[in-house]
């Protein structure tokens, strides 16, 4: 059955099997000197405080690791001036409730999925550990989808590129995190989606473990939702197609729906409302006279910054072209054009609709108006929007790349790597914001710590370093 599925339907069809040699780890072993590099780079650089986000985010992050999301008027000064004395603004970006309780304004998921991390005193390694998942998903997804080397291009790509080294250098930013999340969903899901000689109990859990690591992404950024729409349309339109069980698809989607009542009941809980978020009803605007603005003044900040996304629109286009050339072919090419396209069509569709929905975004009007071109000070701020579809992008990119010679492809994964590094080096030299030149997280004694803990024990705190106001069961 599994042999008639394979000739007959385009997306269980790959345009070429890995052949058995005895180069086979070859792709492997350069995948992870890829994601080597990435790392090297993020760590050899001193941290910084580079926007308001930033000091929110670690605000939440010390908090929740003394067991509070939710703080009192007493912990929220407390901790404020705590943080402060560790350099920079104390706390900003939080929202005082009618209740008298205060909690940041950004979403909740981010310091849940760092804190364990800042406990060890390892909190820049968290958005490295969601990379090494996101690496994983990528380079399994490319490679059932595209071949053998697929995988290895998948990952420079996505890690090698000025948006993901900067964000995963700044690990008191949620960018990253949710980016990686969204790549490694995908990837697997690809990865089910195309491995139909695959275990079916398999199947279900990797393709469980996607949807939950795409769920994740959606508590750290409400807007990620748009991925989690698409997946779920996806499995709907093609899970018979893919052989997969009917079991596995009510098992998916009902994540999905456990996860949407837990968000909701968070939301009743924390915010007093289901619907309710940390921000100020009118504060985040979308607005279509946003549009044109966007238009005009975001593609060079994207080019500086993820220029891959050139490469995907390439690969976009040549696929509708090859598609509609075969649409009256029954040979093996229009069986891996229906397929090119089907997969294509799912990832353009996460990719473009996310950032459709932030070019309507009325805040980088603002900021990308007025200014002559792209530039790191700039640039930082804007893109972080974008960076969710990060691993959709690479996924399409790689298309392009596995159909060039392989040298072409090498060329072209140094050049972007080159253009990435150089754009990381440029945004991360933007002003701090909030404190004064040279002020940075993770300074203790004048020498970097590589967890970047706040010594939230400064004169003037509580016991064992946690904040006065701080009630004793948080202490523990």
């Amino acid at each position: 059955m599994t042999d008639v599925l394979r000739a007959t339907d385009p997306l269980t069809v790959p345009d070429s099997a890995p052949t058995e040699s005895t180069h086979q780890r070859a792709p492997i072993a350069c995948a992870i000197l890829g994601f080597a590099l990435f790392a090297f780079l993020v760590l050899i650089k001193s941290p910084a405080m580079l926007e308001p986000d930033d000091f929110a985010y670690r605000a939440s992050i010390v908090a929740l690791s003394h067991g509070e999301i939710l703080l009192t008027n007493a912990q929220y000064h407390a901790l404020s001036t705590q943080l402060a004395a560790s350099g920079g603004q104390g706390i900003l970006q939080w929202h005082h409730m009618a209740s008298g309780k205060w909690i940041s304004e950004k979403n909740p998921g981010y310091p849940f999925f760092a804190v364990l991390f800042y406990l060890i005193h390892a909190l820049r390694l968290a958005p490295l550990f969601y990379g090494a998942l996101a690496c994983v998903g990528l380079f399994c997804g490319a490679r059932a989808w595209l071949g053998r080397w697929a995988g290895t291009y998948a990952v420079w790509l996505f890690g090698l590129s000025g948006a993901a080294l900067t964000f995963a250098w700044r690990a008191t930013m949620a960018s990253f995190t949710d980016a990686s999340l969204i790549a490694f969903g995908f990837g697997a899901l690809l990865w089910v989606a195309l491995t139909p000689d695959a275990r079916p109990r398999r199947r279900l859990m990797v393709g469980l473990v996607a949807y939950l690591a795409l769920e994740g992404a959606v508590f750290i950024r409400y807007t990620d939702a748009i991925e989690l729409i698409v997946a779920v349309g996806a499995t709907l339109a093609l899970g018979r197609r893919v052989a997969l069980s009917w079991r596995a698809i009510v098992t998916w989607l009902s994540s999905v729906a456990l996860f949407v009542v837990g968000v909701l009941a968070f939301d009743a809980w924390a915010y007093g409302k289901a619907t309710s978020t940390g921000y100020s009803p009118g504060e985040i605007t979308f607005s279509l006279s946003s549009l044109w603005p966007n238009l005009k003044g975001m593609p060079g900040q994207l080019t500086t910054s993820m220029p891959m996304w050139l490469l995907a629109a390439a690969s976009l286009t040549w696929i509708v072209v090859r598609r509609v050339r075969a649409r009256n072919r029954v040979d093996s090419m229009s069986v891996s054009a229906r397929r090119d396209a089907a997969v294509a069509a799912v990832l353009a569709l996460g990719w473009l609709g996310l950032w459709l929905v932030y070019l309507n975004y009325s805040w980088t009007v603002s900021m990308v108006s007025g200014h002559g071109g792209p530039g790191g000070g700039v640039t930082v701020h804007v893109i972080r929007f974008y960076i969710p579809a990060l691993g959709l992008i690479a996924l399409l990119g790689t298309w392009l790349l596995v159909r060039l010679r392989a040298w072409m492809s090498w060329t072209t994964v140094a050049a972007l790597s080159l253009a990435g590094v150089l754009s990381f080096n440029s945004m991360a030299s933007g002003a701090l914001v909030g404190g004064p030149p040279g002020a940075r997280f993770g300074y203790r004694h004048g020498s970097p710590t590589l967890g970047g803990r706040p010594p939230i024990g400064a004169p003037g705190g509580g016991s064992r370093g946690v904040p006065k106001g701080v009630p004793p069961r948080a202490r523990s």
